[in-house]
């Protein structure tokens, strides 16, 4: 069909008026041009939707029933005028967030919560990815939000310190050393380790390795997992011992004891990373909330 919404715009405004004069004075146009408009519109639908005397202007009942469908058209499109505003606002939108082991076992389900509360029309895709897989991701611009190990030094992203944990060393609840209240990595030297696997832990792995070989060993791999729970399992099992961030003390996990480890000083940092190119107002906003609230509310809880 060839009509357009100005035909249903003339309809609809004759309907309410019932009047031609009143409607075209409505529409700022000429009389003659109202009800050329009109008769353009019956004949592309078919039907007559108006009869029309030299007193009155009535609907038929296929008028009606246009009538009906024509106003629910334009409610349509004005909640879709509406929607585009409020997107392209930021008010409403999508945020594809990437996130680690350490992350979501830390502060993002808080951070989360907080943002869904400052911006509950964002919705926020979220999908689990090792640190490297998440750099490849955000410079290919499939994730929109990165929580990963360490900040990205690339040209085309920022990085925002998000999270920082320390180390810890796990052990079995059986180990002998379970009722020492602190160890060293030193004192970790001779065991055997369960590890993250290399594909999805590299990033973990690789600071790890750093810190043992500072301390002379290099740590003996007994079995590797490809998830926390995993680790946690074969620890719990006695396989071996493993290293970790602190914010496994955030999960309940029976078999394990935790443990500072006193000789390692560095910490374990989580960053938020975003590309700098072409930014969404959604990620506007993210960006503007962790750095005007969270900030501010996390360095105080």
């Amino acid at each position: 069909m060839r009509f357009d919404l100005r035909h249903v715009r003339a309809f609809v405004t004759l309907a309410e008026e019932l009047h031609f004069g009143r409607a075209a004075e409505r529409l700022h146009v000429a009389q003659p041009a109202l009800s050329r408009t009109l008769r353009d519109l019956e004949r592309e639908i078919g039907v007559s939707l108006l009869r029309r005397t030299t007193r009155l202007v009535e609907l038929t009942d296929a008028g009606k029933a246009f009538l009906a469908e024509c106003r629910l058209a334009q409610d349509h499109l004005d909640r879709a005028v509406e929607t585009a505003r409020r997107t392209a606002a930021g008010v409403i939108g999508e945020l594809r967030v990437a996130y680690m082991d350490f992350a979501i076992n830390g502060r993002l389900p808080e951070l989360i919560r907080a943002f869904q509360r400052y911006h509950p029309e964002i919705r926020l895709e979220l999908s689990f990815m090792p640190t490297s897989h998440q750099q490849t991701a955000l410079l290919e611009r499939r994730i929109d939000v990165g929580f990963m190990i360490g900040a990205f030094d690339h040209e085309l992203v920022d990085s925002y310190a998000f999270d920082e944990d320390r180390y810890v060393a796990l052990l079995p609840i059986t180990h002998p050393r379970s009722n020492v209240q602190s160890l060293t990595l030193r004192d970790l030297a001779e065991e055997k380790f369960v590890l993250g696997n290399g594909e999805n832990w590299t990033a973990f792995r690789n600071r790890l390795f750093g810190l043992c070989q500072a301390r002379g060993f290099f740590p003996q791999i007994a079995q590797e997992a490809s998830s926390s729970e995993g680790i946690f399992g074969l620890v719990a099992a006695g396989v071996g011992v493993s290293v970790y961030s602190s914010c496994v003390r955030n999960l309940q996990r029976r078999g394990i004891v935790i443990r500072p480890l006193d000789d390692v000083g560095s910490t374990l940092p989580v960053s938020a990373v975003w590309g700098r190119q072409e930014q969404s107002a959604s990620l506007q906003h993210f960006k503007a909330f962790l750095h005007n609230v969270w900030g501010h509310r996390g360095a105080a809880s």
